[in-house]
């Protein structure tokens, strides 16, 4: 199985700026879209950016013109450049790959998340 690993979380000043990297290992399988997704304490997990492989890129209305997705050609790694952070912002940060496996059944894989504080 795939393994994703998000790095690049920390702490921040309102205003500053986080790159965060999500890196797949392991077993391969056919990626056809890779995402942020962010949970905040007592909500719900939310959608942040999707990237296809074409690269179509979607963002979420709260975070568009602030945040860029962006990826490597492979689909391997995706990366959320985040500037003008707000304390709205302060989240755990997990990357998803969605795809086929090689029999073209649907598979998702998550990463364990990366911590975002957002602070003065």
């Amino acid at each position: 199985q795939v393994q994703l690993v998000e790095s690049g979380g920390g702490m921040v000043q309102p205003g500053g700026s986080l790159r965060l990297s999500c890196a797949a290992s392991g077993s391969p399988f056919s990626v056809n879209v890779m995402g942020w997704y962010r949970q905040a304490p007592g909500k719900e997990r939310e959608w942040v950016a999707t990237i296809t492989r074409g690269g179509s890129i979607n963002y979420a209305d709260s975070v568009k013109g602030r945040f860029t997705i962006s990826r490597d050609y492979a689909m391997t790694t995706v990366y959320l450049q985040m500037y003008n952070l707000k304390p709205e912002d302060a989240a755990d940060y997990y990357c998803k790959a969605a795809g086929v496996d090689s029999s073209f059944r649907p598979l998702e894989v998550w990463g364990q998340g990366t911590l975002v504080t957002v602070s003065s």
